[in-house]
Parts: C-alpha cells; sequence; structure tokens
C-alpha cells in the first residue's frame, strides 16, 4: 500500500471523527435546551423526572420511526397537561396511576386522530391551514413562551442578559462550526459567572447516586379522571399541528405532507401511550429543540436521535441529572428567551416567505388568531374578561387552541364571503 492511500485513510479517519465530535456536542445541545422543560412538569405535578427524561428519549425514538426519521423533532413533557393533571391528583388522594390512565387515553385518542386524518387526506387539511391560518399560530406558540422566559430570567436579570449576549455575538460574529454551539457558549458563560457569584448550587451533584433506577409505575383507569384529562387533547392537537408546520417551516419542508400529518399525529400519540403505562407526563413536540435548529441551521434529525439515547441514559444516571439540575433558573431563562424568540420570527417569515396577500380576509383571519392566542397572556389581567370554552369543569379551551380553531372556521367562512377560489375552499 503506498504511502499517499495511507495518509488519505488516516485523513478519513480524522474527519469522519471530527464529524461525530460535532454530532455528540449538537446532540448535547439539544439535550440541554429540552431539560429544563421536560424535568419542570414532573417536578410540578409529582411524576418522576428521571421517568420523565426516560419516556422522552423513548418517545422521541418511537417519533423518528413511525416518521421514517425525516422530521427532526424531540417530544418531551407537556405542560398542556399540568392543571389536569393535579386536579387528578387531587381527586384520588395523590395517586398520580390515574392521571396516567388519562394520559394513555389521550395517547388512543391521538392514535385514532392520526387514523382520520389518513382517511380524509392531507390536501384538505393543508387547504385548512393556509399560510395565513398557521403563521399567527406560529408567532403565538413563540410569544406566549416569552413571558415564562422573561420570569425565568427575572431572578437575575443581569447574568440572564450575559447568557442572552453571549448567544447572539457567538451567533453574529462566530465563524463555522462555533455558531451551532452558540447556546451551549452562552450556558457555559452563564454558569461560569454564575459559579464566580457563588449563585450555582452543586448540592444536587453530591446528593445524586451514581446510577439510579427510575420508579416506574402502571397506570389505573377510571373514567372520572379519563373525563379530566382527555379533553386536552383538543388543545395539545393544534400545539402539534403548530410545532411540527413551525419545524418544517425551519428546515425548509413541509412535514405535514412528507411523511404526512398522520404519521407525526401517530408517533405524538404511542409517545404519549409509552409515558402513560411508564409513569410519566404526556408527551409533545418541543418549541425549544426547534429553535436549536433554527439558530444552528443544522437539521440532520440523527443528532435529535443521539439526543433522545442521551436523555434516556440521563434517566439512569443520577450524577449527571445532578449536574444538569444544577444550571440556574436565570441562565435557562436567557436561553429561553432566544429560542422563544426564533420561533415567533419563523411565524412571520412564514407569512412572508409564503407571500401571503394582505387583504380584508387574511387580515381579519390573522387579527382574530394573534388576539385570541395571545389574550390570556397579555390581555386578560387588564381587560378581566375570560374568554375560553368550558369542557369540563377543571378544563377549557383557550389560548393557541381556541385560536387555532376559531382561526380555521373563520378562514372557511370567509373563505365564501369574500369568494376565495374554489379550488381553495374546504367543503363544509
Amino acid at each position: 500500500m503506498s504511502e499517499s492511500v495511507l495518509q488519505r485513510g488516516k485523513s478519513s479517519e480524522s474527519s469522519s471523527s471530527l464529524a461525530g465530535v460535532k454530532k455528540v456536542i449538537l446532540a448535547l445541545q439539544h439535550l440541554v435546551a429540552m431539560f429544563g422543560a421536560t424535568v419542570l412538569v414532573p417536578m410540578l405535578t409529582g411524576f418522576d423526572p428521571s421517568v420523565a427524561l426516560v419516556c422522552a428519549g423513548v418517545g422521541t425514538l418511537i417519533f423518528h420511526t413511525v416518521t421514517k426519521g425525516k422530521v427532526p423533532v424531540f417530544l418531551g413533557s407537556s405542560f398542556a397537561f399540568i392543571g389536569v393533571i393535579n386536579s387528578v391528583k387531587v381527586a384520588y388522594n395523590g395517586d398520580l396511576s390515574y392521571a396516567q390512565g388519562g394520559i394513555v387515553v389521550s395517547g388512543l385518542i391521538y392514535v385514532l386522530a392520526s387514523l382520520i386524518v389518513n382517511k380524509v387526506g392531507v390536501d384538505k387539511v393543508k387547504r385548512l391551514l393556509p399560510s395565513h391560518v398557521v403563521g399567527p399560530m406560529i408567532m403565538v406558540i413563540g410569544l406566549n413562551l416569552v413571558p415564562v422566559a422573561l420570569d425565568m430570567a427575572s431572578v437575575n436579570y443581569m447574568i440572564a442578559g450575559i447568557t442572552l449576549g453571549t448567544v447572539i455575538i457567538v451567533k453574529v460574529f462566530g465563524k463555522g462550526f462555533s455558531k451551532q454551539l452558540a447556546i451551549m457558549i452562552g450556558i457555559v458563560m452563564g454558569c461560569t459567572v454564575s459559579g464566580i457569584l457563588g449563585l450555582v448550587d452543586l448540592s444536587t451533584v453530591s446528593q445524586a447516586s451514581i446510577v439510579q433506577i427510575p420508579h416506574f409505575n402502571l397506570p389505573k383507569f377510571s373514567m372520572g379522571a379519563i373525563m379530566v384529562i382527555a379533553p386536552v387533547v383538543l388543545a395539545v392537537f393544534m400545539e402539534h399541528l403548530g410545532d411540527i408546520t413551525s419545524n418544517g417551516s425551519v428546515v425548509g419542508k413541509n412535514f405535514i405532507e412528507d411523511p404526512g400529518l398522520n404519521r407525526t399525529l401517530l408517533g405524538d400519540g404511542l409517545a404519549t401511550l409509552f409515558a402513560g403505562f411508564m409513569g410519566g407526563p404526556a408527551n409533545t413536540t418541543y418549541g425549544e429543540n426547534t429553535g436549536v435548529l433554527a439558530l444552528t441551521k443544522n437539521y440532520d434529525p440523527s443528532i435529535l436521535r443521539l439526543a433522545a439515547v442521551f436523555a434516556i441514559l440521563l434517566g439512569f444516571l443520577g450524577k449527571v441529572g445532578g449536574f444538569l439540575n444544577c444550571i440556574p433558573v436565570f441562565v435557562m431563562g436567557g436561553i429561553s428567551l432566544v429560542l422563544f424568540s426564533m420561533i415567533s420570527l419563523v411565524g412571520a417569515k412564514t407569512i412572508k416567505n409564503n407571500k401571503v396577500k394582505f387583504n380584508v380576509k387574511n387580515c381579519t383571519v390573522m387579527g382574530v388568531i394573534l388576539f385570541l392566542g395571545l389574550y390570556g397572556t397579555y390581555f386578560q389581567k387588564y381587560i378581566g374578561l375570560n374568554i375560553s370554552i368550558p369542557i369540563t369543569e377543571s378544563v377549557s379551551i383557550g389560548g393557541l387552541s381556541l385560536a387555532a380553531l376559531v382561526g380555521v372556521i373563520l378562514n372557511v367562512v370567509l373563505g365564501f364571503v369574500f369568494k376565495t377560489p374554489e379550488a381553495d375552499r374546504v367543503e363544509i
């Protein structure tokens, strides 16, 4: 074998190793982005955070399998179920097994919805979700999360600002691979400054065991618990549509069409089913990770799958979980401000890139979606009126869910009023 051949072989191995290192770092960045929200849900409801991490990882792998590995999303604990889970917890004397039963049924409803979409066809769904409906929906998702990030940052605005500024500086002035590490660099900078000021609590690391077995638990079924929890699916269905559309807009592909909305719904449903049977909160597609995609411009789905494997391992490695748990909330607040803002910008770009006409019909639909979607977060405290549709005593449809439902229906009705071309109408 000649010397040149050997050199080419070594060069190829070196390049492959470097690519592997980059993939690991990018996967860790996605892991950090989802970690705070995924463990916060079980902390607020009483589920085991380690089980939630395992369910998020396995759920993500299930989703990627169902969607043919085409959609770069991460599934984590859903915030939409927090209220109803706590209601069931109180009603059943702290036994979360009954809440799990409701989560399992919610997963089954998702599966049923995927079959209906498969039967009806994607074309009608696309007509129901034109850009002037989808764009504002995506904006609402991001803008509704911004106050959450601000609340996290309010614990220490200075360090949150340093974290946020670092991400922006690296993103604007960084070169090559460093731009893709903007979030990780921001977190390192924020934690470093926090450590210097004595604001990092490392007790979670010292108290955690090296290896732990998550507290898996089987569900119990009660019609009362199911009736409280299952209606939330009506809310998260629209959230799913918005997240998948947002993810597709970031990547530049139409995932509603390929691999198909029926497959993404099925993947989400099966992931939630798994979580319900194992003792974790319901899963949902994560906007945080879509924000990472938008920031890094790296859309390789295998990176998300690697992050899922890390999440599963994290559920069994107490020390690693303890270390991530010690990241100050204000550091994550600074990071979240970037990610949630990016989601909002994607919504605006969806409207711009699809050349939406700003006529009376489209402006009316977009205005209604934005107002209803942001009402509870920004306007209700000033107006005082509760705008929502009650489903049960403890569950109502409001915010994004109500905005999306009204927006879709209003767009169909106004399509006939303003004589939208027949090819673009939806039969009712």
